[in-house]
């Protein structure tokens, strides 16, 4: 008779259950079926590659690694790794990463002096192996494209849009129950984006119109028909000066305090709309194509981030406005129009999607106060991201005043704003990005050696969305062929009980 043994480790949102079971050697399995492998590397002082790696891929990226930045390769340093008494193997010396084993055994000698307790560094270390790789389940399936999904910041809630009018609202903590399923008013085109408010009791939307419309998500009514069973109250931000001009809202953000939105616009503009006024507080011609993607660098809502289809990133500080349309500072260094900024929420560091089919890490402090001279990059061929494949020919070219720290290729940027992410803070210390993009698939990279961690393929379509729970080993995907589809890391190896029918499409490479 054998006897198994089970280990629990409480990280007090989850449990992670380490044990031998038949995923040991499931195909799909990362980190969980390589436990006891990653144990006996680390113990013997051996290298550990990671998903789909191999010591060659860990040469490349130890070389690519001294052209990351210091500061952030040490910032996310201490974000992930263990306390230094869990890495020591002999006096002065330190083996990275720690097995999950040797770390529950220096917590319970108390190694770390935290009273038998882990702190958040060292939960990162450990969560971060574990990707939501496994699956995937399907959540849901429309008839129409799916362009925005996102989680509510504490997860209990998710959000989707998609082209037919739909925006539908799911208690995960309910099985993925369908909350709210919301018709959308006066649409155009598709849902461009939504945002949920910091209290979680509005959402708003916008599509391609001047007039964001806001829901009210705690209402009792599960079916919200705009003006038929609920009102949807619009928010108007065009004026007078325009001149009957109608714009597109591409991407809408409350601020922290939930007091105001912030909107990117086909009008080359940056709004910021005062709610509790109800009214544009500020309009700033921003760049000289449409602004794709605006965000909050920090908590503190001065600063504004934004990308446009002019290929740049701009900083904007409100305390500071020296002159109309004038930024705090510009980014140089994408080919083509930027998709997507994602900002680490430290008022520093973010991330930018781009048509020239790479993301891009950057510092704010490395901001010019001006664009230079010669910004644009000569090319000799013409070409559309909507219907065109990127020319060769582009693929190795490079900006010569490129400020950006790090730069990430393997994924597609085509037909539509795909977008892009830094992983949670709370169970990875953000050290992986991820991207949706147009060959179906997800990408996750890790952000300081550029390699990819893992590639997720299950979608017939362009993945335009596409989102990670803020606690779980949780990944939502959804894409143009209206499927919305789980991926996750279960610690039994067993299918998550909130899980609908099993996706039989799918493949996963590492």
């Amino acid at each position: 008779m054998c006897v198994k043994a089970t280990t629990l480790i409480d990280f007090g949102t989850w449990v992670l259950i380490i044990g031998p079971s038949d995923s040991d050697t499931d195909e799909m399995g990362y980190a969980m079926s390589r436990l006891e492998i990653e144990s006996d590397l680390c113990d013997a002082g051996k290298g550990y590659y990671g998903v789909g790696s191999s010591s060659s891929s860990s040469h490349r990226s130890s070389e690519r690694l001294g052209d990351l930045d210091h500061e952030i390769s040490q910032v996310t340093k201490l974000k992930s790794c263990p306390h230094e008494r869990f890495s020591r193997q002999v006096p002065g010396r330190h083996q990275l990463p720690v097995s999950t084993v040797r770390m529950l055994a220096g917590r319970e000698s108390n190694f770390s002096g935290r009273g038998g307790r882990f702190s958040s560094a060292d939960r990162c270390h450990i969560l971060s192996r574990y990707l939501p790789v496994k699956g995937p389940w399907l959540v849901d399936q429309m008839d129409s494209r799916a362009y925005v999904s996102q989680f509510s910041t504490d997860g209990s809630l998710f959000i989707a849009g998609f082209q037919g009018s739909h925006i539908r609202i799911y208690n995960v903590e309910k099985g993925w129950k369908v909350q709210k399923d919301i018709l959308a008013k006066s649409l155009r085109w598709t849902v461009t984006d939504t945002s949920l408010s910091p209290d979680q009791r509005n959402l708003v939307y916008a599509s391609m119109s001047p007039i964001v419309h806001i829901v009210d998500v705690g209402s009792g009514t599960a079916e919200s028909h705009a003006n038929v069973t609920e009102i949807h109250d619009g928010l108007d931000f065009s004026s007078e000066e325009d001149g009957g001009y109608s714009f597109g809202i591409f991407s809408v953000k409350f601020s922290t305090d939930g007091r105001e939105l912030v909107a990117g616009s086909s009008d080359d503009s940056i709004y910021v709309y005062d709610l509790e006024a109800n009214r544009v507080s500020l309009r700033t011609v921003a760049h000289t194509s449409d602004v794709n993607t605006v965000c909050f660098a920090d908590e503190s809502g001065h600063l504004i981030l934004s990308g446009g289809d002019d290929n740049l990133c701009k900083v904007w500080d409100r305390r500071c406005f020296i002159g109309r349309d004038k930024p705090a500072g510009v980014l140089v260094g994408h080919l083509e129009g930027v998709t997507f900024i994602d900002s680490r929420g430290d008022g520093r560091y973010f991330i930018s999607n781009g048509k020239d089919q790479t993301i891009k890490l950057w510092d704010i402090r490395k901001m010019s106060s001006t664009v230079p001279a010669r910004n644009e990059v000569h090319r000799n061929y013409e070409w559309d991201y909507r219907w065109m494949d990127y020319p060769s020919e582009a693929r190795d070219l490079k900006h010569p005043y490129d400020q950006s720290v790090s730069t990430y290729k393997g994924h597609s940027v085509l037909r539509t704003l795909i977008r892009c992410y830094f992983s949670p803070a709370h169970s990875t210390g953000q050290k992986y990005i991820y991207t949706g993009s147009n060959d179906s698939s997800v990408y996750i990279y890790d952000l300081e050696s550029g390699d990819k961690a893992a590639v997720l393929k299950h979608h017939s379509s362009p993945v335009r969305d596409c989102n990670w729970h803020p606690h779980y080993p949780t990944l939502i995907s959804s894409s143009w062929d209206g499927d919305l589809v789980k991926w996750e890391f279960p610690g039994s190896g067993e299918p998550p009980i909130m899980s609908k029918k099993r996706v039989r499409r799918r493949h996963f490479y590492y």
